[in-house]
């Protein structure tokens, strides 16, 4: 990684590593330090994420920081802490070695923290502490002596403040002091020296404590009375289903401003390319492959990124590891952990992330059952689709005040949501047979949220999937077109023998698909958009445009796709494929994630097996019920 624009070239770029608790306020840290000039990956040979990114110090120097996963202990019990300590040793391969690690401490949390601290110590690296959330702690009556605890420590300790705009300025400034000279290391242990047990280190923090904080152990952390309500067995239950209901009527309601605007610049686009090229492929290219597909997708950012800032906003809170505990025993009797919560609830955004979060569950049989159930939750990449079938053929009326189609996605949310938990049961109970696995997780205090946070979390999301959009949508809208245009019908076709796109490539395969199809009610032009969509799901939306603009529809489809399709599909046929997409088939991308996680290629082909399997038969009992009800 070389010095960016204004850097001083003249000195070399360091590495420092960022190590911590959960909860610790870590990320938002590195957040600050980095803004946009960072990226994610994996690292090497396992799905655990990787961060990097550039800092610029007051002196000119750039350094590189790298955010490693968050950690309890240097005895690594989960392929996170594994990483972290491989990584800060320098034993993985294809790594540099940071030449300094920053220990990020909750400051009103440090009994938890501080064990870490005294772990990285024993390791004798250049080692810097950042007490974090200061602000909170002063806030709680936290006294905390920071030059005390240096020197119990006998490292350099700084304050940070991870959510406000400067609050990185002692740690900058120690950095550049420390990076600029040789840093004080603390002595390694000889080779072959056994490591603290739990008690020696517990009563270290618990002396370092007494000195620095004596009266941490007198203030509480948590707010017992709302924890008394939101974890309540039967009350917390209904804050949990009255904010997941919030949630969906506002990806309605709040969207449609920005989406009647993304739709009305796109409609423009496509009349001011008609207006000003004349007809030929490459204006087709544009209008029908550029404008009706890609612009079909773009038009839904809104409802997606409305989803992301709820989601972000309970996780910064600290809501969202509370619900966990409150679903622990819920999920239970279907013979998951509570601690499956965050990857499933993560699968909402993307099946991704979430089946890489399964790597937190200890226990094999319990991570595989959560990994073969989290492509049924609704990710992100099926909500264009259920917002283009419920705006075609859910009328936009209140009751009761709420919006019948906000209440309709609600339904089709839980309807994943109790798909999963079934399929989890039969997983369990036949297949992966095995005990109970009670969840044993860390409770943060309520935070008020950061918005700083926020927008640096919807910034991510907005960028990932415009480059989703500018990406592998892009590329897929260009192949469909090429082949729903050619080969061209015969000499003499006209439009009143049917549509030319009968005759192209995509029109042969739509027809020979539509065998398959046609029981549950899908025609030739559905059938087609499900084959690129199984590269990205929300590409069906994008497809349909296409075919249908290609097939004599409305020039301005991308903005006339829910009323063409009102005006063509049975209300059998659209209930159908809204049950196609509760159980649809998972993207390529989520299979290779799967193989990866469970290195065999055989759990990928059962997912696909059954998913297929449940999609078709949920489509085949909706439309035929649907068909007798005179739908």
């Amino acid at each position: 990684m070389s010095p960016t624009s204004g850097a001083n070239p003249s000195l070399p770029m360091h590495c420092i590593a960022l190590v911590g608790n959960p909860n610790c306020g870590k990320t938002a840290l590195f957040n600050l330090l980095t803004g946009a000039r960072q990226h994610v990956a994996n690292y090497a040979g396992v799905t655990v994420e990787r961060k990097v990114g550039l800092v610029h110090l007051p002196n000119g120097q750039t350094v590189s920081v790298v955010d490693l996963p968050g950690a309890y202990s240097l005895s690594a019990a989960t392929p996170d802490e594994q990483v972290t300590l491989e990584v800060i040793e320098g034993r993985r391969a294809g790594e540099d070695t940071p030449d300094a690690i920053v220990a990020v401490v909750d400051a009103t949390n440090l009994r938890m923290n501080l064990r870490l601290v005294l772990e990285l110590k024993r390791l004798g690296r250049p080692l810097l502490v950042a007490v974090n959330m200061a602000d909170v702690a002063r806030a709680q009556g936290l006294k905390l002596d920071l030059a005390r605890l240096s020197n119990e420590l006998g490292l350099p300790v700084v304050e940070t403040v991870a959510v406000k705009h400067n609050g990185h300025a002692q740690l900058l400034a120690q950095l550049e002091q420390h990076l600029t000279q040789p840093w004080p290391s603390a002595p390694a242990l000889p080779a072959g020296t056994a490591p603290a047990s739990s008690a020696d280190l517990q009563r270290e923090v618990r002396r370092i404590l007494a000195v620095v904080a004596p009266q941490a152990p007198t203030l509480g952390r948590f707010q017992y009375r709302l924890d008394a309500v939101v974890m309540h067995p039967v009350w917390g239950l209904v804050v949990l289903a009255a904010v997941l209901f919030l949630i969906f009527q506002a990806v309605f309601s709040w969207a449609n401003w920005p989406m009647d605007a993304i739709k009305g610049a796109m409609a423009a686009a496509g009349n001011l390319i008609l207006s000003h090229m004349d007809a030929g492929p490459l204006r087709s290219l544009l209008v029908d492959g550029v404008v009706a597909g890609v612009g079909g997708v773009l038009v839904f950012m809104p409802q997606i990124l409305i989803l992301f800032f709820f989601i972000l906003l309970l996780e910064d809170s600290g809501y969202l590891p509370r619900a966990a505990f409150l679903l622990d025993n819920l999920m239970g009797k279907v013979g998951l952990s509570g601690r499956a919560f965050i990857p499933l609830l993560s699968s909402f955004a993307c099946a991704i992330p979430g089946i890489m979060a399964t790597r937190t569950i200890a226990n094999w049989k319990d991570r595989l059952a959560t990994i073969m159930v989290a492509p049924l939750m609704t990710c992100s990449a099926r909500l264009p689709v259920y917002a283009l079938l419920i705006g075609a053929f859910v009328p936009e009326r209140r009751l009761g005040g709420l919006s019948l189609r906000g209440l309709t996605l609600f339904a089709l949310y839980v309807a994943g949501v109790v798909s999963a938990m079934a399929v989890a049961w039969v997983f369990k109970r036949v297949w992966m047979k095995s005990a109970y696995q009670p969840l044993m997780l860390e409770l943060p205090p309520y935070r008020r949220p950061s918005l700083r946070n926020l927008a640096q979390g919807l910034w991510e999301r907005a960028h990932i999937f415009l480059r989703r959009v500018g990406g592998i949508i892009f590329a897929l809208m260009v192949v469909l077109w090429f082949l729903s245009t050619y080969p061209a019908p015969p000499l003499g076709w006209d439009a009143s023998q049917g549509p030319a796109i009968q005759h192209s490539f995509a029109g042969m395969l739509g027809h020979a698909l539509q065998t398959v199809f046609a029981p549950i009610g899908f025609n030739w032009q559905i059938s087609i958009a499900l084959v690129p969509g199984m590269a990205a799901r929300e590409v069906v939306v994008g497809a349909l445009g296409t075919v249908y603009a290609l097939s004599g529809a409305d020039a301005s489809v991308a903005d006339a796709l829910s009323p063409v399709i009102a005006h063509g599909w049975s209300l059998a046929t659209a209930y159908a494929m809204l049950a196609w997409f509760v159980f649809a088939p998972q993207c390529l991308s989520t299979l290779a994630v799967v193989r990866r996680e469970t290195n065999s290629w055989r759990y990928p082909l059962i997912m696909l097996t059954y998913l297929f399997v449940l999609a078709y038969a949920a489509a085949f009992v909706t439309y035929r019920v649907a068909l007798w009800l005179g739908a």
